[in-house]
Order: C-alpha cells, then structure tokens, then sequence
C-alpha cells in the first residue's frame, strides 16, 4: 500500500496557514507570532501563537514533524508491534482561549503517524477530531457544533459521526472530577481503514470542518456582556484545562515522553487561570446550569 507522506505534510502545513489567517481575522486586533524550531532528535515545526488579542485571550497552532529511532512508552504501551520502529509523527494541534466567558474554548487536532523498519510494512494511522468548552452553556451553539461535527462524518458513512461522538465524551472524561471536559465533538484515533486515501480524505475533512464549526460561535458571542463574575468562573473552569492535558492527554505525553518541544506543547495551557478549594455553584446559576444540562453526555443535534 503507498502512504504520501508528502500529500499530508503539504495539507497540514496549508491548514495551520489557512487556521491563523481566519483567527486574526476574527479578532481584529492581534497577529500570530512565528516560531520556527528543530528538535534536536530529528524534525521540527512551526509554532503560531496569538496573544492579549481583542477576542482571543490566547491562540496557539502549532505544526510539528517529529521523527526518531525510538518511540516512547506512551506509544508502545498498547502497541507493543510499533518497538524497534523509527517513527515519524506530524500533526496540525490547536487551542483556543477566548476573552469573553460567553465564547467556549475550543481544541482541534488532525495527525499522521507511521512506523518502520527493514523487511516490513509500515504501519501508519490517521488521527484527530475537534471539541468545544463552554463556560456558559448554549443550546444553539452546542447544536450547530454537533451538526457541523456530523457534516464532516457524513460522507463516509451514516455511523461515523455517532461513533466518534462517543468515543470523544469517552477520552475527554476528567476521572478524578467525575465529570466531561465539555460538550466533546469528535475524536477518533488508529484510522487506517480501509485504505490511506480514504483515511487522509477522512482526516482532511475533520480538519476542514472545524473552523465553519467554531467561528460562528465567535462571531455571536463575542459582544455578549460579561463582568467579573463571569471572568472568575471562567478562569477557574479553566483549570479543569489544565488538569485533564498534563494529566491524561496522549498527545502531550507523547510530545514530552518524545522529547518534544515542552514551550509547544504547552501552549494549549490558558494565559490566566485559577483554582478554588471546594468551589460549589449556587443553585439554580447559570453556573450551575453548566454541571445540570451541559457536562452531560447527550444527543446536541436532536435536543
């Protein structure tokens, strides 16, 4: 089977472009700092970061392509075959903090791997999927997400999207809090059927998806009215952020485990955020909206 490594390469790379020129449209006020790298094991990337902009507090998108001799245990533990393999892993990864509390942050990821060695076939998959955070819940926003979600899907069977729905209120889970991070999206992982132009044409439309889903959210929100409430609540759900990358996500572990770029991969963590022992919402809030209708696992497009 042939794999195009360069057909991804030049996807990705065009994607980060195509990302930051809407996001500095969208907010009117910043541009994204570029910063080239090279990791010192093999490979590099391009880190984009938007900082103190009018509606974005900060955005990263960050482009790497990574390669070595070794993978890591983050890797290898569930794919014990992948041992012994130089690897190359490259990716377009994305979070976005937004100023106003009304504005959910929103993560998109779209990724390629593949593993090989002598006398053998490669093994490679697709990866990604988007998801949203809100702070102050919307029906109508988490709807069109979804629906745009299940548009991306759509052409590759009727099942897709339900199937990687599910597996993103899955892996977006915070164990410890007993809880979802947000009101998820897509995710899915492995994709290597049933052949790698299907695969890439999937992955491309996962990515191609994600800004007609999250920019209309921007552009309704953007000017609601807010004070200091609503920035408090908002910098301490971000904390929740914080502790579901560094505690669960793979493809930090990986980053660092690798000996990836540790300023990169932590460019998904908010500019400001804060914790609160024992935080409880007063009932009948629309903070407490958020826990009784919001982080709950539900169909958003026939609610």
């Amino acid at each position: 089977m042939t794999i195009n490594i360069d057909a991804v390469r030049d996807y990705l790379t065009g994607l980060q472009q195509q990302i930051c020129d809407a996001l500095e449209q969208a907010d009117g006020q910043q541009q994204f700092l570029i910063d080239d790298w090279q990791r010192e094991k093999g490979g590099g990337g391009r880190t984009r970061v938007l900082n103190d902009g009018a509606v974005f507090e900060q955005a990263g998108v960050n482009f790497s392509e990574v390669h070595g001799s070794n993978l890591p245990a983050s890797a290898t533990a569930h794919r014990p075959e992948l041992e012994g393999r130089n690897f190359r892993a490259m990716g377009v990864s994305l979070v976005i903090h937004p100023r106003n509390p009304y504005i959910p942050t929103s993560h998109a990821n779209v990724r390629f791997f593949v593993a090989e060695k002598p006398d053998s076939d490669p093994v490679w998959w697709f990866g990604g999927g988007f998801d949203l955070t809100p702070y102050y819940g919307n029906q109508e926003d988490c709807k069109h997400w979804h629906l745009t979600a299940q548009a991306a899907c759509e052409p590759f069977g009727s099942e897709i999207y339900s199937k990687y729905k599910k597996w993103c209120d899955d892996y977006f889970f915070l164990k410890h809090r007993n809880e979802p991070r947000g009101i998820g999206g897509l995710f899915f992982d492995d994709l290597s059927e049933p052949d790698f132009a299907t695969a890439f044409a999937f992955m491309q439309s996962v990515g191609d998806h994600y800004l007609p889903a999250y920019l209309p959210i921007v552009d309704k929100r953007k000017d609601h009215a807010y004070g200091e409430r609503e920035k408090n609540f908002q910098l301490y759900r971000r904390g929740r952020y914080v502790e579901f990358n560094l505690v669960y996500d793979r493809g930090t572990l990986f980053g660092l485990q690798s000996g990836g770029r540790t300023e990169s991969i932590l460019m998904s963590l908010p500019p400001v955020v804060h914790w609160q022992y024992n935080y409880q919402p007063e009932p009948g809030s629309a903070e407490a909206e958020l826990y009784d209708i919001y982080l709950k696992p539900k169909d958003w497009i026939d609610e």
